[in-house]
């Protein structure tokens, strides 16, 4: 049975989906299938799991979320703008002219924005700098990384990961959004990424696997994540475009926005469950 947190948590994971549609449909462009699968992880981090300050986004003792994935960039920006880093109106200037709200996130034109991303692969290379550079500062911080699974077929973040292991990096939360679908299709029959789990075993990480809808079991695994020395990575199985039924396990969604006529269903789906 759902918590009265995970219910709280989920509501605003739907408002996010909700401002990701608008956003994309808006612009014309942009990434909606990926987004909505991260959502449910991102409306956690943000609105439960982080300390963070959006009156002062530099605050030295911030926790750090580097989105390696960059292109699902709105579900960040949706929440981003609910945290309060930027009035919630600006999403609609996703990709426009002008707009601080590029594609892919950039360090210093989006407050809140760690890193710039959307190289795909080295996200959690800089997410072990970042780690890194708590450790040896003495900081209590915690840095989270959120990896696509098409991502996975890049070698880097197997550099990433030897490094993480090797240096100790226990304030370090690796999250693999697996929604089993990249720009081409099928992860497994574009690259095989599996046996995942015994993967990132293997390179010394702590792993656990879950429902990356479930916020319960979201919340359970960054729990038990905090209570080891070693870096972590939380394996979530998604849906590609959760929460709008025509674009759920759907690859034709991962870089198109929603025509007209998709988008009123889109947004009346979402409207009912937020």
């Amino acid at each position: 049975m759902a918590t009265e947190l995970s219910i709280k948590l989920q509501k605003k994971a739907n408002l996010l989906r909700y401002h990701v549609i608008e956003m994309t449909t808006a612009a014309g462009s942009g990434h909606p299938g990926g987004s909505l699968s991260a959502a449910d992880l991102v409306a956690t981090l943000y609105f439960e799991v982080m300390n963070h300050d959006p009156k002062n986004p530099q605050w030295a003792d911030r926790d750090r979320f580097v989105l390696s994935k960059g292109h699902v960039a709105p579900v960040l920006y949706a929440a981003l703008a609910e945290s309060g880093y930027f009035p919630v109106e600006d999403l609609l200037s996703l990709r426009k002219i002008g707009s601080k709200l590029q594609g892919h996130p950039v360090r210093g034109k989006v407050p809140g924005v760690e890193m710039s991303t959307g190289s795909l692969g080295q996200g959690l290379s800089m997410a072990c700098g970042i780690a890194l550079a708590g450790k040896m500062d003495s900081k209590d911080y915690w840095t989270y990384c959120l990896l696509g699974d098409g991502e996975m077929q890049s070698g880097q973040n197997w550099e990433a990961a030897m490094f993480a292991s090797q240096y100790g990096l226990g304030k370090l939360i690796a999250f693999v959004d697996r929604n089993g679908l990249q720009i081409e299709g099928d992860t497994e029959k574009v690259m095989s990424i599996e046996p995942l789990a015994d993967k990132w075993l293997s390179f010394g990480w702590d792993v656990y696997e879950v429902d990356g809808h479930n916020i319960d079991h979201i919340l359970g695994a960054i729990s038990q994540a905090k209570t080891t020395d070693s870096p972590s990575v939380i394996i979530m199985r998604t849906v590609k475009g959760k929460g709008v039924s025509f674009m759920e396990n759907n690859a034709g969604f991962h870089g198109r926005a929603c025509k007209p006529e998709e988008y009123e269903r889109a947004i009346k789906e979402l409207k009912e469950v937020l």
